[in-house]
């Protein structure tokens, strides 16, 4: 006998765009319901806790991982140490950095994703980071309710994965949660992001890759259809992939500028774009007239409310350049060198795209990642 009438599995794979699903023809036979979502501006930073809790940015406070805010910096004590950090050749190692991010993680007590990158230490006491919580537990996202807390207060028997899992051990736990009897189930893989960063332009390898997801997606089905009389399977993504176009040094402009760090500006070098803190007014006329070398825009307010970013603390900066799709600033405080791949351009780029694949019928009104969030829930308390 069955154990559910019916069990919600939502499977979100990180960088699966409308793009790539369209290109492969990715399970139409299985899942035949599918829409193209407008991504939320930025990375899987700002687009996990708004999947997670249903808000944007401006709500949840999640915009790039690292923001210049030095009155409210944790990292005061470490950057005093900063003259211990050299030669930069050996600290900004990636193996390097990996090592000393987890120390770091432990000694501040963060349970969410924290990584460095290559944020230089001198500059930690300058800066803020935005997921010092694990985002996909009870309370993981402060004053706002995540999808966790929603749902147990709703009484649904659920298991959302443990993003620190690999993809095999997410699947795995996601059948083992069937057979313990949850029939709502949240799955989070974020392998074939990887993938793509450095094998966008390989059509071979996203294709062996889409077909491994399948094979897991047909298994977990199966587990799915032994325990209910029906399953409703969707699949959900943040972004897509864009190609590398190019390159610009922008860090290398502003330390030939004039202006001070920390004194004149502030600013936090993301791969597509850079947010710029103005702290007088020689500054904003300096960085202003510098960043017309480079191809991208300044966003303007009404870019900013219509890409769900929007504060009046401008706790983001108080000017956001936007790259133009395909190119990333290198060096920068999140790497050294180009990837293959990118995201975090904007929204209406064709490779920006995300998308929804279900085998049950799509709202209408489903049109960006936020909106994840209400069908989740609806669905849950169905159930």
């Amino acid at each position: 006998m069955k154990k559910h009438k019916t069990i919600e599995i939502f499977l979100f794979i990180d960088a699966l765009g409308w793009k790539i699903v369209n290109d492969h023809g990715f399970l139409t036979d299985l899942l035949p319901y599918r829409k193209k979502i407008d991504m939320q501006f930025g990375y899987s930073s700002s687009a996990i806790p708004t999947i997670l809790s249903g808000k944007t940015p401006a709500e949840h406070g999640h915009l790039g991982l690292f923001r210049f805010a030095p009155e409210s910096s944790p990292f005061k004590n470490i950057s005093r140490l900063a003259w211990l950090f050299k030669p930069a050749s050996f600290w900004n190692r990636g193996r390097v950095r990996h090592h000393l991010s987890k120390l770091l993680k432990k000694f501040y007590g963060f349970s969410g994703y924290f990584q460095l990158y290559r944020m230089p230490v001198w500059k930690l006491k300058y800066v803020d980071y935005c997921e010092k919580r694990d985002l996909f537990i009870a309370n993981g996202m402060e004053n706002i309710a995540n999808l966790h807390d929603t749902l147990s207060s709703k009484g649904v028997n659920f298991h959302i994965s443990d993003w620190h899992l690999s993809d095999t051990k997410n699947y795995l736990a996601a059948r083992k949660a069937i057979e313990d009897g949850k029939n709502f189930l949240f799955v989070y893989t974020a392998s074939f992001d990887g993938v793509l960063h450095d094998n966008i332009n390989n059509e071979t390898v996203i294709k062996t890759k889409l077909n491994e997801i399948r094979t897991e997606i047909e298994n977990l089905y199966q587990k799915a259809v032994d325990y209910a009389e029906e399953v409703h399977f969707t699949v959900i993504s943040d972004h897509g992939m864009t190609p590398l176009a190019g390159t610009v040094d922008i860090m290398s402009k502003m330390e030939k500028s004039g202006l001070v760090f920390g004194r004149d500006y502030g600013a936090c070098f993301d791969s597509t774009m850079a947010r710029f803190y103005y702290l007088n007014e020689k500054a904003e006329g300096v960085i202003s007239e510098i960043m017309k070398e480079f191809p991208g825009h300044f966003l303007s307010r009404d870019e900013e409310i219509k890409y769900r970013i929007y504060r009046t603390d401008r706790a983001f900066g108080d000017a956001i350049f936007l790259l133009d799709a395909g190119i990333q600033i290198v060096p920068s405080d999140m790497g050294g060198k180009p990837l293959n791949g990118m995201h975090g351009f904007i929204p209406e780029n064709e490779h920006s795209f995300a998308a929804i694949l279900s085998n049950t019928v799509l709202p209408e009104n489903m049109i960006h990642v936020a909106d994840y969030f209400k069908l989740m829930t609806e669905r849950a308390e169905k159930l």
